[in-house]
């Protein structure tokens, strides 16, 4: 069993972190001022020789008199010394300082002289000052030679003076890391914990929250903005349910009642007559019909939404489909005047499921007989491109409000939420070809005009 991890408050996280973060800045500042500053110090003074050294060599190129040679000494805190082969002194600088070379370096003159490098560098120490030199030793020709020699000027004492100075420096930056810490967490922390407050109540059912947040942090803002849009959907989610619910009940109450009333009808009154009796019982079938349709509807939305459709993608005629569809509702024509005006054009084939796209095609057309206009006119048309079809199904009604227009795929979506028993579907026929066409990934929308009319369409993709 996976063990559960521990969880911390903000500000012991904020206050450890700081912490680290404060004790890797302060093992930095201790390595590189203490621990290291002997060789630090050592490599920037050969580099500042090496340098003086080049300089002087260029000097000896452009002046006859050597000991102006003394300034450049003095000026860079070196002893100059200029010999033959012979260890001979041709020039030395005046500088009686601890840098200046002392009897005890001839060993290493005599050793740079015979061998055969341009170029050496010793480090050597000194027993007259008790400390370290550099004798940077360079050959000028065949039979003069440079030494510039320069001493490493103890520095214990600077050494124990940065020690002791990062011994205070590292309290209180540690002091000053935990009262940070504590302010830093309170801040951040605070306007997550009345989030979190507030985020228990939602979850309690109380769907009246608002998350309001003065916080300048970027994140916990945007946190409050998710979580305030995810109770607006919680709540526009309960409502649609409180209306699926009572519309279903209502759909489910209504033909219910009549079967049972009509079934009385026929059992006390009607059952002598024939022509009565046969009258009730086809109220009945009409009614559980209805029921049959209902329940269908439900399922068939259910297995959308659930994703246990399987799609049998085939060529199909998509006019002789409309056509074929249209024969169903030659008993509206002839009882009810409805005028189904069908604008067709060359034969075009599509990639579909039959079956679904008849459904979509179905439901759109009942819906547009439930909405149109007195005329009760329903235009059925498709425009054809290089790339899509786009099948179009107008009504002539009122049309439908831009407020409106992305929430009529809803399941019992109503503008004025009173229910009211359709023509003939069941309220879910929008929501059934939202779901069948999102498992096609084809594109569909709504044109709307108000008084003029409303039209779905379907954008098909063609393909080869």
């Amino acid at each position: 069993m996976k063990q559960k991890k521990k969880t911390r408050l903000l500000s012991t996280k904020v206050l450890k972190y700081l912490i680290f973060f404060s004790i890797l800045i302060l093992t930095f500042l201790w390595f590189f001022q203490v621990i290291f500053l002997d060789k630090y110090y050592e490599a920037v003074r050969t580099k500042e020789i090496k340098a003086a050294s080049k300089k002087i060599k260029t000097e000896l190129q452009n002046i006859s008199d050597l000991t102006t040679l003394d300034e450049i000494a003095f000026k860079e805190g070196i002893c100059i010394e200029i010999t033959n082969n012979k260890t001979d002194k041709i020039y030395e600088s005046v500088s009686m300082k601890k840098e200046c070379l002392n009897s005890h370096t001839s060993y290493y003159k005599y050793l740079f002289i015979n061998s055969d490098k341009d170029v050496e560098i010793f480090k050597v120490n000194n027993p007259y000052f008790n400390n370290k030199s550099i004798i940077y030793s360079s050959k000028i020709s065949p039979n003069l030679y440079l030494f510039v020699n320069s001493s490493l000027v103890p520095i214990d004492s600077t050494v124990k003076i940065l020690t002791s100075q990062l011994i205070y420096v590292t309290i209180i930056v540690l002091i000053i890391s935990v009262i940070l810490a504590f302010f830093i967490s309170r801040r951040i922390a605070k306007p997550l914990v009345l989030i979190s407050e507030k985020a228990k109540k939602l979850g309690s059912g109380n769907n009246d929250i608002y998350f309001d947040c003065d916080s300048d942090i970027l994140e916990i803002a945007m946190l409050s903005k998710s979580l305030n849009y995810a109770n607006k959907e919680i709540n526009k989610t309960d409502e649609l349910r409180r209306d699926l619910m009572a519309n279903v009940s209502h759909d489910l109450k209504t033909p219910l009642t009549m079967i049972k009333a009509y079934a009385e009808m026929v059992r006390d009154l009607t059952y002598k007559s024939d022509e009565k009796r046969e009258k009730n019982l086809n109220t009945i079938i009409e009614e559980v019909d209805r029921l049959n349709i209902l329940v269908n509807d439900i399922l068939s939305l259910s297995s959308l939404e659930s994703g246990a459709v399987n799609l049998n993608i085939q060529k199909f005629n998509l006019s002789k489909m409309i056509k074929t569809i249209l024969d169903r509702y030659q008993i509206f024509t002839a009882l009810e005047e409805y005028e189904f005006i069908f604008k067709e054009k060359k034969k075009v084939i599509i990639n579909a499921d039959y079956k679904s796209m008849e459904q979509v095609i179905y439901n759109l057309i009942n819906n547009a007989i439930n909405y149109t206009g007195s005329d009760k006119k329903i235009i059925i048309e498709y425009e054809i491109d290089n790339c899509f079809v786009t099948l179009k199904i107008k009504d002539t009604g009122k049309g439908i409000s831009k407020k409106d227009i992305d929430n009529i795929w809803n399941k019992y979506y109503k503008n004025d939420k009173n229910h009211q028993r359709n023509v003939i579907g069941t309220g879910l026929g929008l929501s059934i070809v939202k779901n069948i066409l999102d498992l096609h990934e084809f594109k569909y929308g709504v044109l709307s005009t108000k008084d003029k009319g409303t039209t779905f369409y379907i954008k098909i993709p063609l393909k080869n």
